[in-house]
């Protein structure tokens, strides 16, 4: 049986938390897995090997443990602590920005004085900024969890599966919107723009699930007076709870999803569906969910349909019609695939 460590002490908790239940009762690997403090509290853990860890004690944690393949879930920060690992040990990094992983060290010291000033000193002062570029070609093995960005360089790792295929049953359509309401990520103005002029004779719930705050909460205060009778908006000022995000995404007839073309990490660009994937991908998995995308975003999965026509339309269409996401997205079958990418990662 092989050994590994998975290690996240900086950010992708929901990242982890998929590695968990894909390889839960794997028959061929023992998993160890070292959290944060703030990473540990935001998983749910059956009876996995669950360390408390920071970027003081890693290092000596895997001192004499023997893993054959250490996995990083994030190389956002602690560059010095991550470029030691990836010297020592067999290790496979997830890349998450792809253009961050090869930035110079330019491009990074120009980086540090456009945003978070004082934050982005601490990086390169105390945790070895400059070095981020080195991590990630020390590694053995970059990772990416959405196909389409997979290449010689970039190998592809799935871990998200479909855990609850079934059509939901509602009397009204409930269309969600998942992710944080920040118009950094997904054009809300676009969406609130739409629902404002929306014209339909079919009763629908837009549920935006993610936490509203600013001009975009006072936006959805505002369009919540002016809407049509037949059209309802849910929206939170608060985090939304895991139980919450459980329930509507399973609620949900549909997913729209109305990404930005760009975005920036580092104040570096990244282009959603190129070189950074969006989580919303990982949600249609995972609820059995068709999703609408822009037209422009680059996909080949059936499941993601291009936004053309009239939205309203298109999403009352879609959620009268079926995917087998059972079919190409069970637990097995996305185990056994991630498995046989563990065990070349591990015997290269």
């Amino acid at each position: 049986m092989k050994k590994i460590a998975y290690i996240e002490i900086d950010t992708h908790a929901e990242i982890a938390q998929s590695f968990i239940d894909i390889m839960r009762d794997t028959k061929d690997f023992t998993i160890d897995y070292y959290f944060s403090k703030k990473i540990k509290d935001r998983i749910s853990k059956n009876e996995e090997a669950v360390f408390l860890s920071d970027s003081s004690m890693i290092l000596d944690q895997l001192k004499e443990k023997g893993y054959d393949l250490i996995i990083i879930g994030t190389v956002h920060r602690f560059f010095n602590t991550f470029l030691a690992i990836t010297k020592k040990y067999n290790t496979a990094v997830i890349a998450h920005n792809l253009n961050f992983t090869k930035a110079s060290k330019l491009d990074l010291v120009k980086s540090v004085f456009k945003k978070d000033v004082m934050y982005r000193l601490k990086l390169w002062m105390k945790e070895g900024l400059l070095y981020s570029s080195k991590v990630y070609q020390a590694s053995g093995a970059l990772l990416v969890l959405d196909e389409a960005m997979s290449s010689e360089k970039y190998q592809f790792l799935p871990l998200f599966y479909t855990k609850n295929g079934h059509a939901a049953e509602n009397k009204d359509r409930v269309v969600v919107i998942p992710g944080g309401v920040s118009q950094k990520r997904r054009d809300y103005h676009y969406i609130f723009k739409t629902l404002k002029n929306a014209k339909t004779d079919k009763p629908c719930e837009f549920v935006f699930l993610g936490k509203a705050t600013g001009s975009e909460l006072k936006d959805l205060e505002r369009l919540s007076q002016k809407l049509p009778d037949n059209i309802r908006i849910t929206y939170f000022s608060e985090r939304v709870s895991a139980e919450d995000f459980e329930k509507w995404m399973q609620k949900a007839d549909v997913l729209w999803c109305p990404i930005q073309e760009q975005t920036e990490f580092f104040s570096l660009k990244e282009t959603y569906g190129v070189t950074k994937m969006t989580g919303n991908l990982g949600d249609a998995v995972a609820y059995g969910k068709w999703a609408v995308f822009p037209a422009r975003y680059p996909s080949k999965l059936d499941f993601i349909i291009p936004e053309k026509g009239n939205i309203l339309e298109q999403l009352n269409e879609l959620s009268h019609l079926h995917f087998n996401f059972q079919k190409h997205y069970s637990k097995i079958e996305i185990q056994k695939k991630t498995e046989q990418i563990l065990f070349r990662l591990i015997s290269k």
